[in-house]
């Protein structure tokens, strides 16, 4: 028998009033998600956070007081267990990666249906990364157009493959029978000769070359 799904404690941040009600509306209709709180504003997140304990924030950017980026950086330093989703409509390359860089667990653009929203909460709740279609491309399409200074060997391609599906390094050694330490070797060169630095985007390119369904 599965386990059941883990309630996702959820705290909406978004300086619009009818954002932040139509996303509770839509959100509070999935039974393992509950929203227990919402803020307007960065600093209003940040002390929201505090006293409700969130799993997951999902916030905007573009906000009064302190901005999605500023809070991202605090949230990382202040509550660094809490998982930040980004929910925005900036689809600017340098925009993207300023939060990814700040610490956001995903970035999300606000056209994606409400499953794919759900979707993504889920996913970075268990610890994963998500980046909407539209995200991906604005981060990765320069990336995966640029020529490779140097194929990949074999190895590398089996390492890839098990990196996009999504197992830990401890299982890629286990399935390709190697040390863990020759995997983690194995992944930085990938990112090195691919100019890729991270899961979403070595995931993004897998599925580009095939390499995976």
């Amino acid at each position: 028998m599965a386990d059941p799904i883990k309630t996702i404690k959820l705290l909406l941040v978004d300086d619009h009033v009818l954002v932040l009600d139509g996303l509770q509306a839509r959100l509070e209709l999935e039974d393992h998600i509950e929203v227990i709180g919402t803020a307007c504003n960065g600093l209003e997140a940040l002390n929201q956070a505090d006293k409700l304990k969130p799993d997951v924030v999902l916030m905007d950017v573009s906000m009064p007081v302190l901005n999605g980026l500023e809070a991202t950086k605090r949230f990382r330093e202040e509550q660094p267990l809490v998982k930040i989703l980004i929910l925005s409509m900036h689809y600017e390359k340098e925009y993207i990666l300023s939060l990814i860089q700040s610490g956001a667990n995903g970035y999300v653009l606000k056209d994606v249906s409400s499953e794919e929203l759900v979707q993504a909460i889920t996913t970075v709740h268990q610890g994963g990364t998500y980046f909407s279609s539209g995200a991906s491309a604005a981060l990765f399409t320069d990336t995966l157009t640029t020529k490779q200074k140097e194929p990949l060997t074999k190895r590398e391609i089996s390492v890839l493959k098990e990196v996009a599906t999504g197992l830990s390094n401890k299982e890629i050694a286990q399935s390709l029978n190697i040390s863990v330490r020759t995997v983690e070797t194995h992944r930085q060169n990938i990112k090195n000769k691919l100019e890729i630095h991270s899961s979403a985007g070595l995931i993004k390119y897998a599925l580009d070359k095939k390499l995976i369904d």
